[in-house]
């Protein structure tokens, strides 16, 4: 087990911003259509994060036009450009999936504001 996290160790970014779960964040997602390059961001509540070291991946969820839709981010994939925060959210469960089964002020997770 330490051969492998030794040889994996490099591959780690460091340049992931600290965020848990219940913040709203930002992701930039480089998408290739064909030979063109471009960037598309999703914004969403954070449900998960899964695994660690270099597979960790993080959920994100949000509702577009009344459809719940949900992306798996792996967090150190060249294709996650940058996550912003965009607000703390303060929960108190490490998954949120019953956010799944909610709508309107129901869905919604309480902000946290940090003292810096």
């Amino acid at each position: 087990m330490d051969a492998i996290k030794s040889m994996t160790q490099d591959c780690i970014r460091e340049d992931m911003p600290k965020f848990n779960i219940g913040d709203t964040v930002r992701v930039s997602v480089r998408i290739t259509e064909g030979n063109h390059s471009r960037t598309q961001v999703f914004e969403g509540i954070v449900i998960a994060r899964q695994h660690g070291g270099i597979n960790e991946t993080f959920t994100v969820r949000k509702v577009s036009y009344g459809v719940g839709v949900e992306r798996v981010f792996p967090i150190n994939s060249p294709n996650v450009e940058k996550v912003e925060v965009v607000r703390m959210g303060g929960v108190r469960r490490a998954k949120l999936y019953y956010l799944r089964n909610r709508s309107g002020k129901s869905a919604r997770v309480k902000e946290v504001f940090a003292s810096k």
